[in-house]
């Protein structure tokens, strides 16, 4: 089992910045991948990002709405993933899951259903 605590979501200006992060406790954190998904009321679940650290080496994905903007890292002493949210848009209003994926799927990284494990979530609200 792995269980991931999401924080750091809020209100923001257009234009501004947030950091949320991600804390995995459980399965050693290093035996997944981690993503992050959001979901807009009415909308389905969006791929915002994923990583995946492997031996030595950190292969990280974005979707297409954020490139550019957002960054994703990972702290392994900490057992923690961040998101780095710059330049932010009311499109990017949203509840932001962290999620951890098997790296056996990683081809499939944005693709939800596939993910083990989910945390609670938190909400993400961009002011025009």
């Amino acid at each position: 089992q792995v269980q991931l605590v999401e924080s750091g979501g809020g209100l923001v200006q257009a234009g501004g910045s947030l950091r949320l992060s991600c804390v995995a406790s459980g399965r050693t954190f290093r035996n997944y991948a981690m993503g992050w998904f959001r979901q807009a009321p009415g909308k389905e679940r969006e791929f915002v990002s994923a990583i995946w650290w492997n031996g030595g080496t950190a292969y990280m994905s974005y979707g297409h709405s954020v490139k550019g903007r957002f960054t994703i890292s990972i702290d392994n002493d900490k057992n923690t993933v961040y998101l780095q949210m710059n330049s932010l848009k009311p499109a990017d209003t949203a509840v932001y899951y962290c999620a951890a994926l098997s790296p056996d799927n990683w081809s499939l990284r944005t693709e939800p259903d596939l993910y083990d494990y989910w945390g609670q979530g938190t909400q993400v609200t961009v002011s025009s």
